[in-house]
């Protein structure tokens, strides 16, 4: 699983009345300049066999249909795998940011926080479980691949001190329209599956500990 940080912009431009714009330093017009020149970093500063994700994912402006509103505020993600990626996403991250904003007439307040780093399975640990699966659940699917989602895990701060394996448990079930992605508002699953979770992380520790 990625590794996971949070932003927060807030671009600071100038309010005025909309039908006298050149009176205003325009904090929505200086935003989506700096929205679409992040999408950039991606496609053109990161090698494209190592992931990254970077998505704003929120942008709050304005109350009303006449009105320049004074700021701006976005909020949103990265995600990456590798720390050279990392450091390469987030220097240029900033400098976008800060820039775009200064070419505009903007000021700009950035707030970036790290949630978590990356979650990296250790191989003896992660083939131990495999072994383990396989002979609870004889019958089911055991994707052994080196399988990677962007999504985050604070469990990465342990398994940064501590070798282990994080494993998933499939549990969708669309006969019983269970099968929503997470977010979704009708995401929900099959508690049918947690007898087979838990047997599954008492048995792998146990042997483990053999």
């Amino acid at each position: 699983m990625a590794g996971a940080e949070y932003f927060k912009v807030t671009v600071h431009g100038k309010g005025a009345h909309a039908a006298m714009p050149q009176v205003s330093v325009d904090p929505i017009l200086a935003a989506s300049q700096i929205v679409n020149a992040l999408q950039g970093i991606v496609a053109r500063n990161v090698d494209p066999g190592k992931p990254a994700v970077l998505t704003v994912a929120s942008i709050q402006g304005g109350e009303a249909f006449n009105v320049i509103p004074p700021k701006v505020e976005m909020t949103g993600t990265i995600r990456t795998f590798d720390k050279d990626v990392r450091q390469t996403v987030i220097q240029r991250f900033q400098e976008i940011v800060q820039n775009t904003a200064q070419a505009m007439g903007c000021t700009v307040d950035l707030e970036l926080k790290r949630i978590s780093p990356a979650v990296i399975n250790e191989k003896n640990i992660t083939k131990s479980v495999q072994e383990t699966a396989r002979m609870l659940f004889p019958e089911a699917e055991i994707d052994t691949g080196n399988y990677l989602t962007m999504g985050a895990e604070d469990m990465a701060f342990i398994m940064d001190k501590v070798p282990g394996c994080y494993f998933f448990i499939g549990s969708a079930n669309p006969e019983k329209g269970l099968d929503y992605d997470h977010h979704h508002p009708k995401f929900d699953f099959d508690e049918v599956v947690l007898p087979r979770a838990a047997a599954l992380m008492a048995a792998a520790a146990a042997d483990i500990l053999k």
